[in-house]
């Protein structure tokens, strides 16, 4: 029998809101089967390959919008052959939009290239003030989030509590962890 499977993502852990309600529109339009992950789209999306893994022929892998999906067009184009090499369809419901037909997979196509000129757009955008700023002498960059919490690291770490176990506790990256311990060693 076939299967109505859901894929929802966010990309932070801040936006619980958004995944919320990915996984109301997702049920709602009747997923037997969700995945959801809070992973941004550049890195690796390990909810997003299980749920690949898992559709059959027949079923409908189902998402809100195309951006939680695909970071790109050769992204989306392969997301896309992996779902129909299974014989299952793809449908997006923010863009009312299924594989299933020739116009779908036409728009489809159309939008994803939008979608990616869009995105390139905005990072150049941001490049642009990020050059600007550092010219003015106003560019801060990004906060330091892991180094913020040295003192926690360290004191988890005097505690016996593994880097691994420190970085899932305090949510960041284990490499940063790692980093703060080799300079608390210093």
């Amino acid at each position: 029998m076939a299967a109505t499977v859901g894929y929802a993502r966010t990309s932070t852990i801040e936006q619980v809101a958004g995944l919320e309600a990915q996984l109301r529109d997702l049920e709602a339009t009747g997923c037997t089967k969700l995945f959801f992950e809070r992973v941004s789209s550049i890195a690796k999306r390990e909810e997003l390959t299980r749920a690949l893994d898992y559709i059959r022929e027949g079923d409908v892998f189902v998402v809100t919008k195309l951006d939680r999906l695909a970071r790109s067009v050769a992204d989306l184009i392969d997301i896309v052959r992996t779902i129909e090499g299974k014989g299952a369809s793809l449908r997006i419901l923010g863009l009312n939009l299924d594989t299933t037909t020739p116009t779908g997979k036409l728009m489809l196509n159309l939008l994803g290239s939008v979608a990616q000129f869009e995105r390139e757009l905005m990072l150049e955008r941001q490049r642009e003030g990020i050059a600007k700023a550092k010219a003015e002498n106003k560019y801060k960059g990004r906060a330091p989030t892991a180094r913020a919490k040295t003192a926690r690291i360290l004191e988890l770490h005097h505690s016996g509590v593994g880097p691994m176990e420190i970085a899932r506790q305090l949510q960041i990256g284990r490499s940063s962890v790692y980093r703060i311990l080799e300079t608390a060693r210093r």
